[in-house]
């Protein structure tokens, strides 16, 4: 399949061409841009590009349609959901080769998008009939006897949706289901080179949205630089702004939503404890699965990998027997475990990372040969460091890459206070026979999630998934975003008059 161009393998898009979702039809805009398959630096389609102006125009509309989408009752967004989860269910072969060739991730990682793409549907679809309140009781003071309080949850109004260029399809829906469900409108920003799949979703939503008698404003999507999305994220009628990305950005985008609510899934630099009772066969096999996937572009990938020195030497010797095994190659063959990053300035971002770290006196394990063609400069080889100096960047920073960092400490509780030692707090991971041992890295790691004999990069897309730090704030999952894209409303009533 590498001599067969990506154009010819790209899957049919039923969007309309040259055509975003902006207002309640498809806007045609002149301006677009080539969407490259980082796998060969080839153009294989070409995405519209909108502007400040367009994104303006997405919000009148939004804004507009706030008392429609507030108003569909329970079973409406039910229904609404479940038209999306099944049209997306019955057309995952085509998302899945759409991203393939956008994200340049392997096939099976691709894959794996889809399908927890479709999960995240099925589980939002349960959790609509949720969205309630509860009772409070007032007479806790003597005020209040007699009265009868309560609280219900209210859209909050409309949500900017911003993904990054990695998941776009998960990214997106794992912000638009629960605005559907929670009756909010919802502005989609994907990543500038990875806006197909996310596109189509959309396509996929409004006919679902026509169907039913919904306005199409109800889901929008923009497509551009900064400005496109600094407009939507500093207008005041964006009562919620998802976004995930870099920290660098969600800084910035908290910065400008202020005093909104900014929800941010940010980066990280995952740490995995392997304490000395731990199955080494097993916590080998977790770096292998769990540094490499997407090409190491997730924001749990395994990074920081923290030995306790009794299996520190054993454990090196296992990995580095174990990555032989890696295939390096196309993304469209199923076989293909890394490819290309996403671009060349990635690609040379993450090698002056590894080639700094390397200076300070770090150990390449791994050969680190790059290969010859068109995507040369985007290609990084699967990469592990031993004895990575911990004021590198490779170490401090995120490398958003195919790289894992070794070192080793003298117990468990010293290994915890490592992977502590950072300004992140997204996922971490900690394999260990003991229970003490486990239940001490649950209690003390600084992170949104603990995970315990397992990949940090297990991710369950029904759990609260969110981070501490430098790493965001906010929580996703549906019931979690649910809430976040709600606002609740008391009420307190005195029966009758008081005499």
């Amino acid at each position: 399949m590498t001599a067969t161009s990506a154009a010819s393998t790209a899957p049919e898009l039923r969007a309309p061409a040259g055509s975003l979702p902006i207002g309640t039809g498809w806007r045609e805009l002149a301006a677009t841009s080539d969407i490259v398959f980082p796998f060969d630096g080839s153009a294989f389609a070409q995405a519209p590009v909108s502007s400040a102006a367009d994104s303006r125009d997405a919000l009148d509309a939004a804004e507009a349609a706030r008392p429609e989408v507030a108003a569909l009752t329970t079973a409406e967004r039910k229904a609404i959901l479940q038209g999306i989860h099944d049209r997306l269910r019955a057309d995952a072969q085509r998302f899945e080769d759409l991203l393939v060739l956008e994200t340049g991730k392997p096939r099976a990682d691709c894959r794996v998008e889809v399908n927890r793409t479709i999960v995240t549907l099925q589980a939002t679809i349960e959790e609509v009939s949720h969205v309630t309140g509860e009772t409070v009781p007032l007479d806790v003071q003597e005020l209040g006897r007699g009265m009868i309080g309560y609280y219900t949850r209210k859209p909050a109004g409309v949500i900017v949706a911003i993904a990054g260029f990695n998941y776009p399809l998960l990214l997106a829906t794992h912000k638009l289901a629960p605005a559907i469900a929670a009756g909010c409108p919802v502005i989609v920003k994907p990543a500038p080179n990875t806006p197909l799949a996310t596109l189509e979703l959309l396509a996929i939503t409004r006919d679902v949205l026509a169907e039913h008698g919904v306005t199409g404003a109800a889901v929008q999507l923009v497509n551009g630089g900064p400005e496109v999305g600094e407009t939507l994220v500093q207008d005041p009628r964006a009562a919620v702004v998802s976004f995930t990305g870099s920290a660098k950005i969600g800084h910035l985008i908290a910065k400008q939503a202020a005093p909104r609510k900014a929800l941010l899934e940010l980066g990280s630099n995952t740490g995995f404890i392997v304490a000395a009772d731990a199955d080494i066969e097993a916590a080998v096999d977790a770096v292998f699965r769990g540094g490499f996937y997407a090409n190491g572009q997730a924001c749990i990938s395994v990074q920081r990998v923290v030995l306790e020195r009794p299996i520190a030497e054993r454990f090196t010797a296992r990995l580095i027997e174990r990555m032989g095994e890696i295939v390096v190659g196309d993304p469209r063959e199923i076989e293909t475990n890394v490819a290309p990053v996403i671009n060349e300035a990635s690609g040379e971002r993450i090698r002056a990372m590894v080639d700094r770290a390397l200076a300070a006196g770090a150990t390449l394990l791994t050969p680190a040969e790059l290969p010859d063609g068109p995507a040369a400069g985007a290609s990084v080889p699967p990469i592990v460091l031993g004895d990575v100096p911990r004021e590198v960047d490779a170490w401090c920073e995120e490398i958003f890459g195919p790289v894992v960092c070794l070192t080793t400490v003298d117990s468990v509780d010293a290994a915890i206070d490592l992977v502590n030692d950072s300004r992140y707090g997204l996922q971490a991971a900690v394999y260990t026979a003991s229970l003490e041992s486990a239940f001490a890295a649950i209690e003390r790691l600084e992170v949104g999630g603990v995970v315990v004999n397992e990949i940090p990069g297990f991710r369950s897309d029904i759990m609260p998934y969110g981070g501490v730090k430098d790493s965001g704030i906010g929580r996703e999952g549906p019931r979690y975003a649910i809430e976040e894209y709600t606002v609740t409303r008391m009420a307190m009533i005195r029966p009758r008059a008081r005499s």
